[in-house]
């Protein structure tokens, strides 16, 4: 299954790749739509138009129902990283020069504000009278994933956060819009309300297993793409292994993770020595083993769904995921 997996998900990719290049086609001012038009079409996984796709699919719908869904949530996934950059004042992104630097902060804002605009109307293409919810599932993921940017962004000004609330911000910052996206391909596919239960737990257990993964790859991964290595620590983020960290270190170590709260971050000649304070105080092995049981739930969930085929295709995207290694 693995290998038609592979095959399809790139076929996928490639017809997605190929209409977001026409997605914006014929549209004026330039000035606002060439913005827009460069990062719909920066190189990219295309994950979250795939979940839509295959959640249809595992549901008996069909891939040309819902193609402009699957344009909608990318662009929303989209949307939410060019205002992250400008929050972030980030250099680069996915290894290209970020829009706002291209361009200005001001150009920026309003490519995103368009950008989730064109993505209504691109959602809207593939909705019918029996689909309403799809609307409502959409609007409620862009709310969460606000909401769990802002939570992110009041961690930077606290001296401590806990496991739970640091779940319940992933959960709305990355794992909302994986939901999102499993749950509007399991309607739009026509999709049982068990089945759509199943797929909605499936993208929010994947998107937090999604989370914790890339917070071990910040440490641990490649610098492939432009991604610094130690970035979150640098920046003093509170993710899943500083808090453990935090909560188990004692004496000199716990005040390692002190000064980094205390400073907002460390020194980039530090990162080695942090990641061998990670693997001392075993929380590496503790996010490994979260990645794995969280993934494992989400797998679990897909039992539900009708067409075992991609019900198969889906749990191969997840171990991807959670086997990546950038």
């Amino acid at each position: 299954m693995a290998d038609n997996f592979r095959q399809i998900y790139e076929e996928q990719k490639l017809i997605i790749d190929e209409k977001l290049t026409r997605a914006l086609d014929g549209r004026l001012p330039l000035s606002l739509y060439k913005p827009v038009d460069y990062i719909l079409v920066s190189p990219a996984k295309r994950l979250r138009p795939i979940l839509v796709l295959f959640s249809a699919a595992a549901t008996g719908g069909k891939f040309e129902n819902v193609y402009n869904a699957a344009l909608a949530v990318e662009m929303l996934h989209n949307f939410t990283l060019i205002h992250d950059d400008i929050m972030d004042n980030a250099d680069t992104r996915r290894g290209l020069e970020t829009l706002h630097k291209i361009y200005d902060v001001n150009t920026a804002i309003l490519a995103g504000d368009a950008l989730m605009a064109v993505a209504y109307e691109y959602l809207l293409k593939d909705v019918k009278k029996e689909h309403l919810s799809v609307p409502y599932l959409f609007t409620r993921g862009l709310i969460e994933v606000c909401e769990g940017q802002s939570l992110d962004k009041d961690f930077e000004l606290r001296d401590t956060v806990t496991i739970d609330e640091y779940l319940e911000m992933i959960s709305k910052k990355t794992a909302a819009l994986s939901r999102t996206c499993c749950s509007i391909g399991g309607v739009l596919g026509n999709g049982t309300e068990k089945e759509i239960e199943a797929l909605t737990e499936f993208g929010m257990k994947l998107g937090l297993a999604f989370q914790i993964q890339d917070d071990l790859l910040d440490i641990s991964g490649s610098e492939e793409f432009g991604k610094k290595i130690g970035g979150d620590l640098l920046e003093g983020k509170k993710t899943f292994l500083f808090i453990k960290a935090l909560e188990r270190a004692e004496g000199e170590d716990k005040e390692e993770f002190l000064r980094v709260v205390k400073n907002k971050g460390c020194r980039e000649d530090e990162i080695g020595k942090f990641r061998d304070l990670y693997e001392k105080l075993g929380v590496l092995t503790e996010a490994r083993d979260e990645v794995g049981k969280i993934s494992s739930e989400a797998i679990d969930s897909l039992r539900h769904l009708s067409n075992r085929e991609y019900a198969g295709y889906l749990g191969d995207l997840a171990n991807a995921l959670i086997k990546r290694s950038k």
